[in-house]
């Protein structure tokens, strides 16, 4: 499905546009397009492959999914993938977690993301993003930094919410509950940690590449915002 499809110029917000006029906002001077999709419908991915030049390869590794995160160069474009953790149900502290992906295809005047089983979207990085034009008019590598962040800021109350059912197992536990209950209680918490370790330790290393040494053209004076989506992915992997 598509979620939007906006032309920007010089960080301002042009007009949302249809995605068959895609490539005429493409050839205009400090103009970009970003385009958002959430489960797409078969063949919609692959519409927009031809306006935005995407390689096959990362084409086929999104319409397959469960990919490992990974940032991935493809010329002068990149091919992201992070996972996306939710709760499940309405209360954070003991819920199953459920795992989505968003895949994101970054050129130098094109940002696509394909977010896949997961229920919150990005509308909110967007209007933080249209709020400082003078940010957003360094193009696709700000909105990257920009989902990327959004995503890695929501591990943190994941996390929190599996320290404090560690801290209700630890009361259980002291108060005569019976081993077999906390070992199965234990178990449940150590997938849910398993699940976390998987989302972000392939990304820690993965988002050394962005600010460090040899930078992706499309990264370049972004470099400082990608230090601190590693920064904050440290604090988890510690």
């Amino acid at each position: 499905m598509l979620v939007s499809c906006i032309a920007y110029e010089n960080g301002v917000k042009i007009s949302d546009i249809s995605p068959g006029d895609i490539h005429s906002f493409l050839s205009r001077p400090a103009c970009f397009v970003w385009v958002a999709l959430h489960d797409p419908a078969p063949g919609e991915l692959e519409a927009l492959q031809h306006q935005f030049g995407l390689h096959d390869l990362a084409i086929e590794d999104a319409l397959t999914g469960h990919q490992r995160p990974k940032v991935e160069e493809y010329g002068e474009s990149l091919f992201t993938v992070l996972h996306m953790i939710e709760p499940k149900g309405a209360e954070p502290n003991g819920a199953e977690l459920n795992v989505g992906e968003v895949d994101i295809f970054a050129g130098s005047n094109f940002i696509l993301s394909v977010r896949s089983r997961a229920e919150k979207g990005f509308g909110d990085v967007r209007a933080r993003c249209e709020r400082e034009p003078h940010l957003l008019k360094h193009g696709s590598g700000f909105v990257l930094y920009s989902l990327m962040d959004a995503v890695v800021d929501r591990y943190f109350p994941v996390l929190d919410a599996l320290e404090t059912e560690l801290e209700k197992l630890e009361e259980r536990m002291f108060a005569g509950e019976s081993d077999r209950a906390i070992i199965e209680a234990m178990y449940g918490l150590k997938q849910k940690l398993t699940i976390l370790k998987h989302a972000v330790g392939p990304l820690f290393e993965a988002v050394g590449k962005l600010y460090g040494g040899r930078v992706p053209q499309i990264c370049n004076g972004s470099q400082d915002y990608f230090r601190d989506v590693y920064d904050h992915l440290s604090r988890i992997n510690q």
